[in-house]
């Protein structure tokens, strides 16, 4: 089973570059930020719960991130391997996806991490706020906190899968293609 954690910053990409993987690799793509906006649109508990959160540019707690992440991946039983987007984004997160993998006899194959400068990260995610409508990517003080937060929490999470060696960085400037090939050539060779 092929399990990607692909990795980066707030308007890194890995949106965009989730759906070509997940063409070339027939993985099955779970995004947080999708698990949450359907939870909200929703109006479940735990969606509206995640809202609170998601406004202000915080993280949504692991036990409520960690939950909604387990019930989506056992809805999946034929999978032929997981595309994480946007998650784990703590220590404590990759910890519990790990055990939780374990359980299930699988493990993650590799962290992806696409690597972006911060100005390219503000630029894009303004132009995703016009093109989306999304709240959170209009408000620069949102924007900049989810960095903030992105670099003091998430970006740990990273040193997590060097050490297990399963860490691979893929430069995340340039054109959609040209990352995409990028991606493909790191996985190719795994």
């Amino acid at each position: 089973m092929l399990n990607i954690v692909l990795f980066g910053p707030p308007g890194a990409g890995k949106g965009t570059q989730s759906e070509r993987l997940i063409a070339r690799y027939n993985l099955v793509h779970l995004s947080t930020g999708d698990i949450f906006r359907a939870n909200i649109k929703g109006e479940t508990e735990l969606g509206l719960l995640a809202k609170s959160y998601m406004d202000q540019g915080n993280l949504v707690p692991d036990e409520v991130t960690i939950n909604m992440l387990k019930s989506e991946v056992l809805k999946q039983e034929n999978a032929k391997g997981f595309i994480f987007d946007g998650f784990p984004r703590t220590n404590a997160q990759a910890q519990a996806l790990d055990t939780f993998l374990a359980s299930i006899n699988t493990e993650i194959t590799r962290m992806i991490g696409l690597e972006v400068a911060e100005n390219e990260l503000r630029e894009r995610l303004k132009k995703r706020a016009e093109v989306s409508g999304r709240p959170d990517d209009a408000n620069p003080d949102v924007i900049q906190n989810r960095i903030n937060v992105y670099k003091n929490e998430t970006a740990p999470v990273k040193d997590y899968y060097q050490k297990q060696e399963k860490y691979i960085a893929v430069d995340g400037i340039g054109s959609i293609d040209d990352i995409s090939d990028r991606l493909f050539a790191a996985i190719d060779h795994i």
